[in-house]
């Protein structure tokens, strides 16, 4: 090796252009290159003592590299062609590796197109950090999009943090920034050292995409296990999704903040236990035996705030890591499905957290949101609303969706704060927002985005859904594509607003809003409807589901049994939260867990017997669930009660024997209170909420009751029950 050659040496301004951060094309110098005597190699390793260049093959010494004009800087040149290593000697090791400049570019022209026209949805695959083999050799690639960069290096345990150390590679074609580390694997801790368009540095940046992050209070990405580590075992599940979650089946959902549902034994092997396997052995289990056919899981992404629950998500492709690692949450999800148990995620693409290390102004400019905070910023959450405009952040977003979808096996997703995306002026003031196009104050690049995202998901998961937690009128959520936006189902925000106001009411002043109860079938067959009570209604003051009932406590508690007859005979898929299948009495707290020592009362104990009653009923009977969307499925007996607070209609369907559903909503029984059926026979009890075995008085009409030829609300017969006060009797026509 000839080192005193100084046309190959790297002149001064270039090599500190390096070490100075400045805007540089690392690879155009560093690595192995041609020069006027031959083939330069050029290494920048601050804190080295030396290094040895060795053939890749034999290792076989092809010399040293002596130190450049800054420090840290190697140089030489070589003789020999091909493959090589560098061995490095650091004052406590040595080091051996390929050279990260020797490679050629990490990323397909094809990837790159993808991703700039908002399709590239396996992105996770391209960008991120991804344990690949290049050039025959294995090691980590990573990719980010920072166009607006001057400079992006690559920062971690491997380097020392040190930000001279690994500038990375720029595709100005798609403003992607890569580079490829040999020899490194999963596990590994990184993020991005960006300088920005102005020359400004901008905070340390966990990566967009990263599949895995490190435990909080710790904020850094960290390199991912590959995808195909996992044995999936839930191929029946997977076949037969798309009739499970249908429009006709019949779906119960159990919300979950996984988290607070129950503490793990936090003894030395417990705790270092994922949650996730935990929740496997006593979650699933209490789902099945419960009835749910579905567990929905508050945002399981990786969040930097507990308090949040999930609700300001900085990483899109990431389980949080408090649960564990993300193979634990695909045991989840697959143990779920061999139980015959769906998974939902709630998933939150309508805006993001300010923190530092996140998202926001991710290049040194408003990358993924808007700048002008009248479009771009939230005041009520202190957020920043994505740039559906732009094509990267739509397929950044859609991408996020498919990797739950399709490496996780989730089986749909409930899309948070639709009426936020959908509105420009969504609780603004008038002077802060800007309208659209047209001067109106629809999101039109949302609405693109929500329907491109239902398409995509349509096409690429069959069976999987998409639920909208839209708190509008907005029309057509769930008409299908193009007209509507093309969600499968609708949380129905005004039935759940409008009852749980009734129930608040004492009995004695229901008959002045009676309405609120009947008001939701003016509207329910308008969208494919879940009935939410969710988490949002037991938190921030609002007290219990149980402490909304008035009265004294066996009021209360039959209050909300009655209640829940009514919502589960009720059209519309179901949705209850944590805790309110025990009538727990304070309302939730997402640092401890549910209250089960409440089981312990025989109240408590009634109102969990009868939730999985009302479940299995529901999935039993074909006239509670097949036309949920179809208004010929319902019909009013008695809907104009108001002072006695009855309510009675009938549920059908054409596969099955048809249902009388008849609610007393004061604490008053009624005797002898005819209603007219439109068939002769026996009409049998088949739910009665005031049971004993619920916590009841255990009135009722003994099992059944006989039609008898006397015409009552139109129909040819009728029937006399015996009404229990404050509870839900169903019926079921026998002949």
């Amino acid at each position: 090796m000839n080192a005193d050659i100084q046309d190959d040496w790297l002149d001064r301004d270039q090599a500190e252009a390096l070490t100075d951060f400045r805007p540089v094309d690392a690879f155009a110098v560093l690595g192995p290159h041609p020069a006027q005597s031959g083939r330069v190699i050029r290494a920048l390793l601050p804190g080295a003592l030396g290094v040895e260049v060795t053939g890749r093959g034999d290792k076989q010494s092809w010399g040293e590299l002596k130190p450049g004009v800054v420090a840290g800087l190697f140089e030489g040149r070589v003789e020999h062609s091909g493959a090589y290593l560098l061995r490095i000697r650091w004052p406590d090791a040595v080091q051996e590796t390929e050279d990260p400049y020797a490679f050629g570019p990490a990323l397909g022209d094809l990837d790159l197109h993808l991703f700039s026209e908002g399709r590239h949805f396996e992105l996770a695959e391209a960008l991120g950090a991804n344990v690949v083999e290049l050039e025959g050799v294995r090691g980590v690639r990573f990719a980010v999009w920072a166009p607006n960069a001057q400079r992006v290096a690559l920062i971690g345990d491997f380097n020392s943090w040190d930000r001279r150390r690994h500038p990375m590679r720029l595709r100005p074609s798609a403003g992607v920034w890569e580079i490829f580390i040999p020899r490194l694997g999963a596990g590994t801790r990184y993020k991005f050292d960006i300088v920005g368009p102005q020359g400004q540095r901008v905070p340390d940046k966990a990566d967009p995409v990263a599949q895995q992050a490190e435990l909080a209070p710790g904020t850094a990405s960290v390199v991912g296990a590959p995808a195909g580590g996992l044995r999936w075992t839930d191929h029946d599940w997977m076949a037969e999704r798309a009739k499970r979650q249908s429009a006709a089946s019949a779906i119960s959902i159990y919300e979950v903040h996984a988290g607070s549902w129950m503490r793990q034994n936090t003894g030395s092997a417990g705790a270092e236990r994922p949650l996730w396997d935990f929740l496997t052995e006593r979650l699933i289990p209490y789902v099945k035996e419960m009835g749910f056919t579905h567990v929905e899981m508050l945002p399981v992404t990786e969040h930097p705030f507990g308090g949040s629950w999930g609700y300001q998500p900085l990483g899109l492709f990431a389980p949080a890591a408090i649960y564990g690692p993300p193979e634990s949450f695909a045991r989840f999800v697959d143990a779920a499905h061999r139980a015959g148990i769906g998974v939902l995620l709630d998933w939150v693409p309508a805006h993001f957290p300010t923190d530092p290390h996140g998202l926001a102004r991710f290049d040194g400019t408003a990358l993924y949101e808007h700048l002008d905070p009248r479009e771009g910023y939230h005041h009520d959450w202190n957020t920043y609303i994505y740039n559906f405009g732009r094509r990267e952040v739509q397929g950044f977003l859609i991408a996020s969706a498919l990797h739950w979808l399709e490496r996780f096996h989730v089986d749909g997703l409930r899309v948070d704060a639709v009426a936020s995306m959908l509105y420009r002026d969504y609780s603004r003031p008038a002077d802060a927002w800007i309208p659209n196009v047209h001067g109106g104050r629809e999101n039109l690049e949302a609405i693109g985005f929500l329907r491109h995202l239902n398409a995509v998901v349509a096409e690429r998961a069959p069976g999987a859904i998409v639920i909208a937690e839209e708190s509008t009128a907005w029309p057509g959520v769930t008409a299908p594509l193009p007209e509507g936006l093309g969600f499968s189902f609708k949380w129905n925000m005004g039935w759940m607003h409008d009852t749980l106001q009734y129930v608040e009411h004492e009995p004695v002043y229901r008959a002045y809003h009676h309405d609120q109860m009947t008001f939701g079938l003016v509207y329910a067959f308008s969208e494919r409807f879940v009935l939410p009570i969710s988490h949002d209604e037991v938190v921030h003051g609002k007290g219990s589901l149980l402490g909304k009932m008035p009265g004294d406590r066996w009021q209360r508690f039959a209050n909300l049994r009655a209640y829940l007859g009514f919502m589960w005979a009720h059209p519309g898929k179901k949705l209850l939260f944590m805790g309110c299948e025990i009538a727990q009495d304070r309302e939730w707290n997402h640092d401890g867990e549910i209250d089960w020592h409440l089981l312990e009362d025989g109240a408590h104990a009634g109102i969990q017997r009868l939730v999985r009653d009302l479940n299995h009923l529901y999935a039993a009977e074909p006239a509670l669930h097949e036309s949920d969307a179809d208004p010929s499925g319902f019909s009013w007996i008695v809907g104009d009660d108001r002072a006695n607070s009855v309510y009675a209609f009938f549920r059908t369907s054409p596969s099955a024997a048809p249902l009388l559903v008849v609610c007393n909503m004061t604490p008053v029984p009624r005797h002898a209170y005819r209603i007219g059926v439109p068939k002769r026979g026996r009409w049998r009890e088949v739910a009665n909420t005031d049971s004993r075995f619920y916590g009841g008085s255990d009135l009722g009409n003994d099992g059944g009751v006989s039609a008898v030829d006397i015409p009552s609300h139109g129909q040819s017969d009728s029937i006399q029950l015996s009404l229990p006060p404050l509870a839900t009797v169903i019926l079921r026509s026998e002949d």
